[in-house]
C-alpha cells in the first residue's frame, strides 16, 4: 500500500505544483506510482526525478485527474528534461538513494546533499 503523502512537482526554475493528500494518492494509483516516467528515485519514499516528456505521456494515457492539466503545463514548460517530485511533508533522508540523480534532485529541491557512500 502506498503511504498517503502530499506530492510536490517542480522544475529547476522553481515552478511548482503541489497536490493535497487525496490528489496525490489518486495520481499515484492512476499512474502506477509514476514508475514509467521515473529516471531516478529514493527506494524508501515517493521522492524522485521523472522525465518531463514521459510524465506527459503517462498523464495522457491515464484516466483524467484534477491535476493533470497543471502537471502537463509544468512539464511542457520545464526548461530541462526533468521534473522533481518531493514528499512535501516527508522526513525521509534518502539513505538508499545511491545513484547520481540524488544530487541533482537535492540541488533543485533545496535538500541538503549528503556525502555519497564510498565502496
Amino acid at each position: 500500500m502506498t503511504p498517503v503523502v502530499r506530492l510536490g512537482f517542480a522544475d529547476d526554475e522553481g515552478n511548482e505544483v503541489v497536490l493535497d493528500r487525496r490528489e496525490s494518492a489518486s495520481l499515484l494509483a492512476l499512474t502506477g506510482n509514476l514508475e514509467a516516467a521515473t529516471v531516478s528515485a529514493c527506494p524508501d519514499c515517493p521522492c524522485r526525478i521523472v522525465a518531463a516528456v514521459a510524465l506527459v505521456d503517462l498523464l495522457d494515457a491515464a484516466p483524467p485527474h484534477p491535476a493533470s492539466t497543471a502537471l502537463v503545463d509544468l512539464a511542457d514548460d520545464a526548461p530541462t528534461l526533468h521534473i522533481y517530485v518531493t514528499d512535501v511533508d516527508g522526513e525521509c533522508e534518502h539513505p538508499r538513494w545511491l545513484d547520481p540523480g540524488y544530487e541533482e534532485w537535492a540541488d533543485v529541491t533545496g535538500e541538503p546533499v549528503r556525502p555519497h557512500p564510498r565502496n
